[in-house]
């Protein structure tokens, strides 16, 4: 199916996308997951750099969560400013060749960082690299979630997601093995980034070119409001009585706070339990292999009917609480062992959170999409407040009760989900909605309801 390049998108016009059956998203969905790598090599990038930082320049825990803060603190503003409203006004195409040509140019912006060891060099240019970043997931992630059957929605996350972890996971073991090996020096590793992030610009360069070309459908707000009127024959109702985003929102931000702060903390946390640096870098590497995996396999578990999307989230964030306070409480290559645990559950909460959240919005969809993409701003927030516990307690143990408590607070959400809001997203799930021709959405080319 092929699809016209539109410079000016009418969310209020129903478009193509709104019937898109399981078949023709395959190729879109497919192209929109190369993008996941992408994100999840920087973000890998990003876990092993911090480390390396604190010890080539000499700052402590507090200031190297600077890096966190400039990249996640690039999410806090795009989404729901500029990100937002080129998604709106322009539509996913424009949007993913936006973010790929910011993120090339921070990716460029190490080059210079690099030559001056430059601290706040490096952040300036992360600042930009989540600037990308973020607008690429604000485009990607509400894709993936709404282009094809609904009920595959949580699948269609989790799975590219799980690309993203295969990203994060090669990033720490190309770190280890490549950029910071024992037989060089960490000044030399961080000329060998240079290379790397000047390979990505290249590599970026391509995307957008690939992305000009693809064939990319357009789903509008339209799409997506007359979407959920055959899925529950009702009308959506405003946007500040949408409390399911609103407290998807919130547990978004607690979630991924969480997640970094322990990411970015994990080889400092190895090295107080013992293990070497370049070890600790292998232990991360294997935590982000089963992070990834366990996406996989949480995907293929929400494909069969007893295990709803909405157990699995209460379970798996349950559980990074329970594994990371007993990380907390307990000492030597035993935490070490609990925090891989907690990397491992963390692995379907994000896209899970993401698609629950987006469930029944309707016309609000995309303002809800770059909600949830704010909310990973978290990752600027929680580490720095991880990073100072660890500062003034000398433990990165105890500053791992940080993250852990937030765990806490995230699980407000699936409570909320599974008590309350159970039969909604249940029926999202179970509908026969685009998932063949014979049951595309009705009225596909009718004209759109008044927005």
């Amino acid at each position: 199916m092929g699809y016209k390049r539109r410079i000016v998108v009418d969310d209020k016009a129903i478009t193509e996308g709104a019937g898109l059956t399981l078949k023709q998203s395959l190729i879109p969905c497919g192209l929109v997951t190369i993008l996941f790598f992408l994100w999840g090599f920087a973000y890998g990038l990003l876990d092993v750099l911090n480390s390396h930082f604190q010890k080539l320049l000499d700052i402590d825990a507090t200031r190297a969560a600077g890096l966190s803060a400039a990249y996640f603190g690039a999410y806090f503003l795009c989404p729901l400013t500029i990100s937002g409203w080129i998604l709106r006004r322009y539509g996913f195409r424009v949007t993913f060749m936006t973010g790929l040509a910011v993120l090339a140019v921070g990716c460029l912006l190490f080059w210079p960082s690099g030559v001056k060891s430059s601290f706040g060099g490096f952040c300036g240019a992360m600042f930009v690299v989540g600037a990308g970043l973020s607008t690429l997931e604000t485009g990607a992630d509400n894709f993936l979630a709404i282009c094809g059957p609904p009920r595959y929605s949580e699948i269609r996350l989790n799975l590219a997601q799980g690309i993203q972890g295969v990203g994060s996971f090669v990033a720490p073991l190309l770190a280890s093995r490549v950029f910071f090996s024992k037989t060089i020096d960490d000044k030399q590793g961080l000329k060998n980034v240079q290379w790397v992030y000047l390979g990505v610009a290249c590599f970026v360069a391509l995307l957008i070119i690939l992305f000009y070309f693809a064939p990319m459908p357009e789903v509008t707000d339209a799409d997506m409001n007359l979407q959920e009127f055959d899925i529950t024959s009702e009308e959506v109702g405003p946007l500040r009585k949408q409390y399911n985003l609103f407290l998807g929102v919130w547990s978004q931000f607690c979630y991924v706070g969480a997640q970094v702060a322990v990411a970015n903390y994990f080889i400092n946390f190895c090295e107080e339990s013992g293990y070497d640096r370049a070890f600790s870098s292998d232990l991360l590497a294997i935590g982000q292999g089963l992070y990834a995996f366990n996406r996989f396999f949480a995907a293929m578990l929400m494909s069969l009917k007893p295990f709803k999307p909405r157990y699995i989230l209460a379970v798996y964030l349950g559980l990074c609480f329970v594994f990371g306070l007993a990380a907390t409480l307990t000492r030597g290559h035993t935490s070490v062992a609990l925090l891989i645990l907690v990397l491992c559950f963390e692995s379907a909460c994000f896209a899970t959170i993401f698609t629950l959240a987006l469930r029944g919005l309707g016309r609000h969809t995309k303002i809800g999409g770059s909600m949830l993409v704010a909310a990973i701003s978290g990752g600027a927030a929680i580490p720095p407040m991880t990073g100072a516990v660890a500062t003034n307690t000398g433990s990165f143990h105890t500053a791992m009760a940080i993250p852990t408590a937030f765990y806490v607070l995230a699980w407000i959400y699936p409570i909320y989900a599974n008590v309350w809001k159970g039969a909604v997203l249940d029926g999202h799930r179970e509908t026969d909605l685009n998932v063949n021709e014979a049951n595309v959405v009705a009225g596909r080319a009718t004209t759109a309801r008044e927005l």
